[in-house]
């Protein structure tokens, strides 16, 4: 099939600025990535309908059949939210769950509690940020819940831990696909004074926007920095609303999601049953990454550590490992209590039903990140920056650059793979010593486009595990990702005049601050307003 070539023209923004504009002003998700996923057929098919459709169906079957064999990674994917899906249910089952409730409602005592305890749990399991958003938002909704948070606050805890925590961290799936590209650029340009690892721990400090992400989530926790549309779904929530304006809605969401989750709970239920299904699926999902790493290190004749072991993980296949282990555990976890075979049978069908709507999302986004892929978008994007630009500039045209395409594909690993690469020769031919400075606003800025995009599958899953309305997680989480976002072009302004890690960290420190204290006036302005009517 002979497809056009838009990687010059502006057109190939055209599929996805459709697809993010009518998510928005539609909140039909599925409807808007589809309309995406038809214009860009019929743009790369020259507007041809029966090419457009074999186009259409060739994608679509792309996402489940790859190269004459299965998609292992998204089946890998797939497979994960069926367990996991069904693995929680089970919690719910078993009585865990609301056993861990009423643990944490004895010794968390207040809604700053509730949140601080969402957010500590998604710093603490950033192994995966799949597993880290349907995780935490199986174990935090009850208790947040019970102090009448938001879905759309725990939303925007959960994803505003989940990728910056992956991000930051050499031992996850993310730190392990980053180093594999790192490597590679710097054996490139002949950088022996650090390795893959060494570069990556560098790195940390200057994904300004990862780290002051994080940080912003424990200050939204403890200040109550509620602004923006986060406000209305904070008072609609104190008063047992859920997150749509329109009641009739609320209803109706309410209802559907009660017949979807009809689970009788048990009353015998302890917190064991809750917590250790999570420590056996983390335990043996680090435990299947080590060891297919190791087996992927001995199929190359290398010697086994740790490091290379995270580095050649098959990352899928481990994430079916750890669900696997949980979800037998949480089975368990019911059988000891002689609860009926039907009962587990009908609670873990449940579970993945309750996946569906999820996993649907997935396939649709799965096949417009082929097509913006196939429209070149990205190509077009990094042309953007060639040309006589000032060095000191390139870090925050890279950050702001790396969060456009983020955004527009809806992946930051999609990003990272291409602008990485671009990144690295961009310092490469203007000046060595600012490779790090540069790739550090590639990483940063994809984690922030891809906390914008609606097409996110991370921003999908964060709102999968905390049952919220999708565009309303999108549309709140918004201000508080641009204050950080401001917050970073400040420290990779100062880093590419400065080179100083240290100066530009404090730069950005004290941006925040004061970003913050604006963010307290503005939610106190609003709450007097509110006072006063």
């Amino acid at each position: 099939m002979n497809l056009i070539d838009f990687a010059t023209s502006p057109l190939s923004l055209l599929p996805p600025i459709v697809a993010l504009s009518l998510a928005i002003i539609t909140r039909r998700v599925l409807l808007s990535l589809g309309v995406g996923i038809v214009l860009g057929a019929f743009l790369l098919n020259d507007y041809s309908v029966a090419g457009a459709a074999g186009y259409v169906f060739d994608t679509v079957s792309g996402v489940v059949i790859e190269d004459g064999g299965l998609n292992t990674w998204n089946m890998s994917i797939v497979g994960f939210l069926l367990l996991l899906g069904m693995m929680t249910a089970l919690l719910t089952l078993s009585g865990g769950t609301k056993a861990f409730a009423e643990w944490a409602q004895a010794r968390v005592k207040s809604k700053r509690g509730s949140k601080l305890l969402a957010a500590f749990l998604g710093v603490f399991i950033f192994v995966d940020d799949y597993f880290n958003s349907l995780a935490v938002g199986a174990i935090s909704r009850p208790v947040t819940d019970r102090f009448y948070v938001s879905r759309a606050k725990l939303a925007y805890i959960l994803d505003s831990t989940a990728a910056p925590m992956c991000v930051l961290m050499p031992a996850s799936s993310w730190g392990a696909y980053i180093m594999t590209i790192v490597s590679g650029i710097l054996v490139a340009h002949g950088i022996t004074e650090y390795s893959a690892i060494g570069a990556y721990v560098r790195l940390i400090p200057m994904n300004f926007y990862a780290v002051f992400a994080l940080l912003m989530v424990f200050a939204v926790a403890w200040f109550q920095l509620d602004v923006g549309p986060m406000r209305k779904h904070e008072l609609n929530a104190k008063q047992g609303l859920g997150f749509d304006k329109d009641k009739e809605n609320d209803a109706k969401e309410a209802h559907e999601l009660n017949e979807e989750l009809d689970i009788k709970e048990s009353d015998f239920g302890s917190v064991s049953d809750l917590v250790l299904p999570i420590l056996l699926l983390i335990g043996a999902m680090v435990v299947a990454m080590i060891y297919t790493g190791g087996q992927a290190l001995a199929a190359d004749g290398v010697a086994f550590n740790v490091l290379g072991a995270f580095e050649n993980t098959d990352v899928g296949t481990s994430l079916i490992y750890g669900g696997s282990a949980g979800l037998l555990t949480a089975v368990f976890t019911v059988v000891k209590q002689k609860l009926s075979i039907s009962d587990i049978a009908t609670t873990m069908w449940i579970g993945a039903k309750s996946m569906f709507g999820a996993i649907l999302i997935l396939f649709f986004a799965w096949s417009i990140g082929s097509v913006i892929g196939d429209m070149k978008t990205g190509a077009y994007l990094s042309s953007t920056v060639q040309g006589n630009i000032n060095v000191h500039w390139l870090p925050v045209i890279l950050f702001l650059l790396s969060g456009l395409m983020a955004f527009s594909t809806g992946t930051s690993w999609g990003t990272f793979g291409i602008m990485l690469p671009i990144a690295g020769d961009m310092a490469g031919a203007t000046d060595i010593a600012m490779m790090l400075p540069m790739l550090g606003a590639v990483l940063a800025g994809s984690v922030f486009g891809d906390h914008c995009s609606p097409i996110s599958d991370t921003t999908i899953l964060s709102s999968t595990g905390a049952r919220c309305n999708h565009i309303d997680h999108v549309a709140t989480q918004l201000p508080y990702a641009l204050s950080v976002a401001l917050v970073s072009c400040v420290g990779f302004i100062t880093l590419g005049m400065t080179t100083s890690v240290f100066i530009s960290f404090a730069a950005a420190s004290m941006t925040f601050v004061i970003v913050c204290f604006v963010l307290s006036a503005l939610s106190k302005a609003r709450m007097s307003q509110e006072a006063n009517v």
